[in-house]
């Protein structure tokens, strides 16, 4: 309400400046001053004011002048054509609004914010965690992955995200959320022996990626 009152004014305050000028001709001020008196109707409408009735020169009747059934009259014209530009306003924001909503519904805009609060997975070593969003129908991953890295301590490995582990799945849009069913699926890939019970010093490997367990949720 406040930007609609303040655009008004500031086309009153140009159009008077157009007027004290005395450089329109009268047909252009004619229709300018009834611009501006349709402006000011418009305006008293949708701030709950008093309807002014006027004349066809937009001349303020006087009622001490005018007779009840002109008086009358008049009321009944003004007030039609502040409904009429109401509507007209009406109009045009529903046409805006339907613009945005096209222009939104086929915009990927969709996302999927994910906080991650803990890993209670016995690992053992080091382990990486990937996020991701699957199609099971498709049988295909339709986001990149979301990584953090675990230590064996069970915190993690960058130490100053501890609590702070949040991701947005951005890539969304309407085409996914079209598909019969999207899963949430979490990876967790161990880092370091081949094999957990092989502590042979001399045969003992580090830094080795190995599967470890995966979990998913396809109620999304």
């Amino acid at each position: 309400m406040f930007r609609s009152v303040r655009h008004m004014i500031y086309d009153l305050i140009e159009w008077r400046s157009q007027i004290l000028s005395g450089t329109l001709p009268q047909d252009e001020l004619k229709e300018l001053k009834k611009k501006v008196t349709a402006k000011i109707d418009y305006g008293n409408r949708i701030l709950d004011l008093d309807l002014v009735v006027r004349d066809e020169d937009g001349n303020i009747l006087d009622p001490e002048q005018t007779s009840t059934i002109s008086l009358f009259r008049a009321h009944e014209i003004a007030s039609k054509q502040v409904e009429e530009r109401l509507q007209e306003e009406k109009s045009q924001k529903q046409n805006i609004d339907i613009n945005r909503q096209a222009k939104f519904a086929a915009t990927p805009s969709f996302a999927l914010f994910v906080n991650l609060k803990n890993v209670v997975c016995k690992i053992g070593e080091d382990a990486e965690v990937l996020m991701s969003l699957y199609d099971p129908l498709e049988s295909k991953f339709i986001s990149e992955n979301y990584l953090v890295r675990w230590s064996s301590c069970g915190l993690p490995k960058d130490i100053d995200r501890l609590h702070n582990l949040r991701a947005v799945f951005t890539d969304l849009g309407s085409k996914d959320l079209k598909r019969e069913k999207i899963s949430f699926v979490c990876q967790i890939v161990r880092v370091g022996r081949m094999e957990l019970r092989d502590n042979n010093t001399r045969k003992l490997t580090s830094g080795l990626r190995r599967p470890f367990g995966v979990a998913g949720n396809s109620e999304l």
